[in-house]
């Protein structure tokens, strides 16, 4: 199964950190946060990715073309130009990067990936968010859901897209965006997705949380797992420095894999 990863936006509420580089690439500790979400996945499994670049889109690719050289160790014969790599802390990745456009927005990002993604189920959230979320749980309760997609509900503060939830039924009844009266369940990305979502979306302008939710919703499709555990976005400063707190104690809730 794929991870598709939405790292594309010009994130301007980080814009001290993002003038330089894309949201993803800021660090959280001595990494990317891309990076975490990436080691969560790969934790349950999943190291199949697919990153939907955009804003400055050569940074990603370059950090990712850098990395096994700046965590492994290596063998450099000037004479021949060989480089031999020792296995040492370098995961077991295979990474696709894809420019989706400067200004696209998220569901063209998306249906952009449509055919690298492929026809069987992926799993999708945002390059600004780090969560302890059982994945395996997650993708488990969406094959027996039945549902077209699947989207982690938590209830963290700020202002994010609503969800709409009966007591007692998985199935998403409405889907907006959260304003100032708003409280509970909210939308925390680590979406699971059926590849009918595709033909949800329009084209390049369309946000995914706007007209495909909705569509989905409209159609009975969007299940709900409710996550009950820690959940974090990196939309500000104040953000950042609460994740790097988080690290920099050896405590972050997120961090589910071994050393």
């Amino acid at each position: 199964m794929k991870v598709v990863l939405f790292a594309g936006g010009f994130g301007t509420r980080l814009s001290e950190e993002t003038a330089i580089r894309p949201k993803p690439m800021v660090d959280v500790g001595p990494r990317p946060i891309l990076w975490h979400i990436m080691k969560i996945y790969a934790a349950h499994g999943l190291t199949d990715f697919v990153i939907l670049g955009g804003y400055k889109v050569d940074f990603i690719r370059n950090w990712l073309f850098n990395y096994r050289q700046s965590v492994t160790d290596f063998e450099i014969d000037f004479a021949t130009g060989e480089v031999k790599y020792f296995p040492r802390d370098a995961e077991p990745w295979k990474v696709t990067v894809l420019d989706t456009g400067l200004d696209t927005m998220t569901g063209g990002r998306l249906k952009r990936a449509r055919e690298v993604i492929g026809d069987e189920a992926f799993c999708l959230t945002y390059g600004d968010g780090v969560s302890d979320v059982n994945v395996t749980e997650l993708v488990d309760f969406h094959r027996k859901s039945g549902a077209t997609a699947t989207v982690t509900a938590v209830y963290p503060p700020g202002r994010f897209g609503v969800l709409g939830l009966t007591e007692g039924d998985d199935m998403v009844t409405t889907f907006r965006e959260k304003d100032a009266k708003d409280e509970g369940l909210i939308n925390g990305g680590f979406f699971v997705c059926e590849p009918a979502v595709f033909d949800m979306i329009d084209g390049d302008e369309t946000v995914w949380e706007q007209e495909p939710m909705n569509r989905i919703v409209h159609a009975g499709g969007l299940a709900a797992y409710r996550h009950r555990g820690f959940w974090q976005s990196m939309d500000t400063l104040r953000d950042k420095a609460v994740l790097d707190k988080m690290w920099d104690s050896g405590k972050a809730p997120w961090k589910i894999w071994k050393d």
